[in-house]
């Protein structure tokens, strides 16, 4: 028998489907991609006023996460205080990064290879399968995934350094074209691919952590069908971290 809907009793028993968010998880990722591009593009004030707003953002959700299972006060302000030094480190670097790159050798040598880290680990992932990492923490995610990340990464690093030798950042200097691309020109990219992968896996894994420590599915509810600002830039958050640490005590 239908209902007031037009369902039949099984019907309306049925769990939502996976896809049913989809329109609006990618509505709200192509705003983000959008207000992204344009404040990196503008750049100046412009970038540094959007990265504070997105640090900002991401505190306010670490406070509520360390508040939910911080066991005092003192804890809690201790994990605002690293929290501060985490995030605000790494949005230093990102305003350093934008001040010293044109936008589009930003995009491709710095955000690029991030992102390829997430396509490369999930298309990886669903396609392998087998052991997981850390399922206590995070359950979807596996070895074969963090490979895929690290391939992905470094196929982009691989790519900056042949194409765009003028915006290489990876330690090493640009190849010699004309004469070929040979073996010693893949160490260095090959090595920044995998850092940057095993860095941004571990911001999910050090959120994810969090969150589950906080009893809390997401780290907020901000961005429609994605969760929180938190959830979307874990990974960018621990490699521009590291960055910033790198540029302090190696110069």
């Amino acid at each position: 028998m239908a209902d007031a809907d037009g369902m039949t009793g099984a019907e309306a028993d049925k769990p939502p489907s996976k896809n049913a968010d989809l329109p609006v998880r990618l509505a709200s990722a192509v705003v983000m991609v959008g207000v992204s591009s344009i404040a990196l593009w503008l750049g100046g004030w412009f970038w540094i006023a959007f990265v504070a707003l997105l640090a900002g953002l991401v505190l306010w959700e670490w406070n509520l996460l360390a508040k939910a299972f911080a066991k005092s006060p003192l804890t809690e302000v201790l994990w605002l205080f690293f929290g501060a030094i985490y995030v605000g480190g790494a949005a230093l670097a990102m305003v350093e990064v934008r001040q010293s790159y044109v936008p589009f050798f930003m995009l491709i040598g710095f955000i690029l290879p991030i992102i390829a880290v997430d396509v490369g680990a999930y298309f990886a992932g669903r396609a392998i399968g087998g052991p997981k990492i850390a399922p206590k923490i995070s359950p979807s995610k596996t070895w074969a995934g963090l490979g895929g990340g690290i391939v992905a990464a470094s196929a982009v690093a691989i790519g900056v350094q042949y194409f765009f030798p003028e915006a290489n950042h990876f330690g090493s200097q640009a190849p010699d074209v004309p004469d070929g691309f040979g073996a010693a020109d893949l160490i260095s990219p090959l090595i920044a691919g995998t850092l940057i992968a095993v860095l941004a896996q571990a911001g999910d894994f050090f959120e994810s952590w969090m969150k589950r420590r906080a009893g809390a599915k997401d780290s907020g509810k901000l961005i429609p069908g994605h969760g929180g600002v938190f959830d979307r830039l874990d990974g960018f958050i621990a490699v521009f971290f590291v960055l910033a640490c790198t540029r302090i005590f190696f110069g």
